[in-house]
């Protein structure tokens, strides 16, 4: 309450031109008060005029009044600057660089609060007020503070453009249509505003609608990369743990292969050293013998010598020695040979994984799959070399060309009996998996089907056949036509006919496709579904000689 009171005392005692705390007070004859060198200073400007007005209310006064200054309003300001009250108008009151100024302010000017479209000047707050009180001025149009109201002039009518030509779309005045818009499509600026507007709320909702979709979206991708940061945080956790247990096995083998190094060491090497004393033991023994031996060769009583040397000569039981030294001795270079033999299978066994398991992580995909190439350069670029797989293959079915070309013949085949073979049908299915995005061409003869399918589609009956139940998505090629299979619905494919056929597949988008492959590249049938098992390139082949080839591709 305090600051309002404050702020009604500011502009009670402040000049309407200088907007300053009053200076030298004077009040003019309407009752009107201003600071003397203001209302002198706009005064002596309208001298010319010999008319002089009131700034505030336009009231005029003939003659010039003789100011006096008001010694009462001077004893009310002085005592407002003891107390430390300032009237000046805040400095954000007046025009900056980037504001629209009142065109009638004089000295520093305000920011303009409002333009008229109809006086084509910008008012602030305190010259605005007679289009507030004044009846004639109540009806003129008030806008936002625009610095363009030359604009809405017509340069060669000099004329305010109410009118909008159609023919042209322009704004134009009312003498236009007389002249240079003569003859053409015109309505008032005003009509043609509301059917603007008509569009414009139109576009609006279809604005808030796309903002809406895309909010949706914003929060679906980011629950997909909330779900993909906490599936990956869990992976790399399970593989520590994965990658820490076989670490700790490696170490519990790494140590029982040292302990059993040590223990048969010990064992060896306690053997030999029991073997060391007991040769020392009769080298001693021998050595002993020996120097009696020697002693009794040089006594000269014959009776002596003979009556000891039997119980001398007598030697005891040798230590066998026959293990010593038969053959070379290897110690564990047989252990290290069996590590070294170990390192390189298990070498093996980590980069055929290791390729997998990169294989399997490139795969994962957050909804935001590439969109589909529209060139064969495009497509190519996901190319994939496929063979098929000897062991599904009817054993009607002749291969070649590296398990990469088929032939539909009458003579049985000489294949092994195998669980994956096809029984029923000429089919055959690729040894290759197929996930992720991939690409491949068959160049085909005389009837073929070309297919992808579930590896466990059944191999039996009618319903192991390409596209006649819900595994498989077929093209069947014939001379003149195309139709496509799934589930046993067939739908008519059109398109130009070619001895080859495209097929591009995005496991993790659902997109199957199959092109028409010549000169150009013609899309012949799409599926969007989804698919929840890993897919095998398949073919059958229905009319006798006809071929089938995955092509090498480039």
């Amino acid at each position: 309450m305090a600051q309002k009171a404050d702020q009604l005392d500011r502009e009670t005692f402040s000049c309407s031109i200088c907007l300053d705390l009053l200076k030298d007070p004077v009040t003019i004859p309407c009752g009107h008060s201003y600071c003397m060198n203001c209302i002198k200073s706009f005064w002596d400007e309208e001298d010319e005029k010999r008319i002089h007005s009131c700034p505030q209310c336009r009231q005029t006064f003939t003659p010039r009044p003789v100011l006096g200054k008001n010694t009462m309003l001077a004893a009310l300001v002085e005592q407002l600057k003891k107390t430390g009250l300032q009237a000046a108008a805040a400095d954000h009151c007046y025009a900056g660089p980037e504001d629209v100024a009142c065109d009638v302010c004089t000295g520093r000017k305000l920011k303009a609060v409002k333009s008229c479209l109809v006086c084509l000047v910008s008012y602030c707050e305190n010259h605005l007020q007679p289009h507030y009180e004044a009846a004639p001025l109540k009806k003129h149009k008030l806008v936002e503070p625009s610095e363009k109201l030359q604009e809405n002039i017509c340069s060669r009518h000099d004329e305010v453009m109410k009118m909008f030509c159609r023919t042209d779309q322009q704004c134009i005045c009312y003498l236009c249509p007389v002249d240079e818009h003569k003859g053409h499509d015109t309505v008032s600026a005003a009509a043609e505003r509301t059917e603007r507007q008509r569009e414009l709320q139109l576009r609006r909702q279809e604005i808030q609608q796309r903002i809406q979709d895309r909010e949706k979206d914003v929060k679906l991708l980011q629950q997909e990369v909330e779900a993909l940061n906490g599936s990956a945080d869990e992976a790399v956790e399970d593989s520590e743990k994965i990658f820490t247990e076989l670490i700790r096995l490696m170490e519990k083998r790494r140590s029982d292969v040292k302990q059993q190094i040590r223990s048969q060491q010990e064992t060896e090497a306690g053997r030999v050293k029991e073997l060391q004393e007991k040769l020392q033991q009769e080298i001693a023994e021998l050595k002993r013998k020996d120097a009696e031996l020697k002693q009794l060769s040089h006594t000269e009583d014959h009776n002596h010598f003979l009556h000891n040397y039997p119980s001398l000569s007598r030697l005891s039981d040798s230590t066998d020695s026959s293990s010593i030294n038969i053959f070379p001795l290897r110690y564990f270079e047989e252990v290290t040979a069996a590590l070294s033999q170990l390192r390189e299978k298990l070498q093996d066994v980590l980069t055929e994984t290791w390729t997998n398991i990169s294989l399997t992580v490139t795969e994962v995909d957050v909804l935001l799959s590439q969109p589909e190439p529209r060139t064969r350069a495009g497509l190519l670029k996901y190319s994939q070399e496929i063979t098929v797989d000897p062991n599904t293959a009817f054993t009607w079915l002749l291969l070649s060309e590296g398990n990469r070309k088929v032939k539909f013949t009458f003579k049985q085949q000489s294949y092994p009996d195998h669980p994956e073979r096809f029984i029923t049908y000429c089919q055959v299915l690729s040894r290759e998996s197929l996930t992720g995005r991939c690409y491949w061409e068959v160049e085909w003869r005389r009837g073929v089907c070309v297919a992808v399918s579930y590896k466990n589609i059944s191999r039996e009956g009618r319903e192991s056949l390409f596209g006649y139940n819900d595994k498989s998505w077929a093209l069947y090629c014939d001379q003149n036509t195309f139709s496509f299979r799934f589930n046993s619905i067939k739908t008519p494919v059109s398109g130009p006919q070619s001895s080859r056929v495209g097929v591009y597949l995005d496991h993790t988008a659902g997109v199957l496709s199959f092109y028409s492959v010549s000169e150009t590249m013609t899309l012949l049938h799409r599926v969007q579904t989804t698919f929840t098992q890993p897919l095998s390139a398949g073919l059958r082949l229905y009319n006798r000689g006809g071929t089938a080839e995955l092509c090498k591709v480039k």
